[in-house]
């Protein structure tokens, strides 16, 4: 590949939560600066498209098509057999970064071992830490605070942490690399209405900007496709589907004066117990998204695990959905997809 790309300023980022709003923001800003930038990200909620975001917009199928030929042509069959899914598209990011000022790749599991630490980065961004991915990672805080920071190649930029073992680890594994402090600028009053964990990243991506030479400037905030997105003026959506996301969200949710329907569900090996025991206080109601895909817990133990919290429940249909209630939905990229399809299709109705 070396003879095809060469490799602009590299961003990786890591963490458990925040990896994609952290780098949808950095890519944003960098682009308002007239920079020109790649941003990988994954899993996608619509379209494959949105994995790979080349200045400002989803990448064309058009330019998907000629990086994948091109891949076709340069790399040995035996090699392409035994590529991943997610391998593949990071060799598709990083063919299609060639010409361009900034890197940002979003790791997909964990970090050391992740395909997108194949290239060397400049510099790395390490967002909120939690449980999540035991079964690859490791079951503790340390382990997998550990295989992500062991990715770091340079500096270092380290978001907002709940675990005091982050920052243990950290002093660790990273005391011989350059740490960037995270600022605390002022914000607009209506940046200052986003989610807190929202402007913590937003805060974060300011001072890598900083830290890149790049002075104050004004700039226009993105909308966030899936992150505490509010869809309608009752309806929030957002990807978060462990612990960690349902605690962010909670912070947000206590600040309402109502209750919200809860449209879920949720991967079997996701701790989707400790998720719901987190949401039930602002929860008035669970709507259970049938989801088509062998990884879903089970639905009568998704019901008993509810019915235990002492909530009602009901199987979800778009056409109840009333204007006067309040809903969130919540639980994977998976649920989102659903959900999105579903709305939109009564919408065109």
């Amino acid at each position: 590949m070396k003879e095809y790309v060469n490799l602009p300023y590299v961003i990786h980022i890591v963490g458990t939560n925040g990896k994609g709003s952290t780098g949808r923001y950095l890519a944003s800003l960098l682009e308002q600066l007239n920079k020109k930038v790649l941003h990988y990200s994954s899993p996608h909620i619509l379209k494959f498209n949105e994995r790979i975001w080349i200045e400002g917009k989803d990448s064309s199928n058009i330019l998907l098509n000629m990086a994948h030929e091109k891949l076709q042509e340069i790399l040995f069959d035996d090699l392409l057999e035994k590529l991943t899914y997610f391998e593949y598209t990071t060799l598709l990011a990083l063919y299609l970064s060639n010409d361009k000022d900034y890197l940002i790749l979003e790791a997909g599991l964990g970090g050391e071992f992740d395909a997108t630490n194949v290239v060397k980065n400049d510099l790395s961004i390490i967002t909120t830490i939690g449980l999540d991915h035991q079964n690859f990672l490791g079951d503790t805080i340390s382990l997998i605070s550990a295989t992500k920071m062991r990715s770091c190649d340079n500096s270092f930029i380290l978001s907002e942490q709940v675990s005091e073992e982050v920052i243990t680890v950290k002093n660790e594994i990273l005391n011989d690399k350059n740490e960037i402090l995270k600022k605390d600028f002022p914000l607009s009053e209506k940046i200052s209405s986003l989610p807190l964990y929202l402007q913590n990243n937003l805060q974060v991506v300011l001072s890598v900007l900083e830290y890149l030479g790049f002075s104050k400037f004004d700039f226009k905030l993105p909308q966030l496709f899936g992150r505490y997105q509010k869809l309608s003026a009752n309806i929030i959506i957002d990807v978060g589907h462990n612990p960690l996301a349902a605690q962010a969200i909670s912070e947000e949710l206590k600040n309402e004066d109502k209750k919200f329907i809860l449209i879920y569900n949720s991967f079997e090996d996701k701790d989707y117990k400790t998720v719901l025991k987190i949401l039930a206080p602002y929860i008035k109601e669970v709507q259970i998204m049938e989801c088509s895909d062998s990884r879903i817990v089970k639905n009568n133990i998704l019901q008993d695990y509810i019915g235990s919290l002492s909530l009602p429940m009901s199987k979800f249909d778009i056409m109840s959905l009333e204007k006067k209630d309040y809903y969130l939905v919540f639980g994977s990229f998976l649920v989102i997809e659903n959900f999105l399809k579903r709305y939109k299709k009564n919408e065109e109705r």
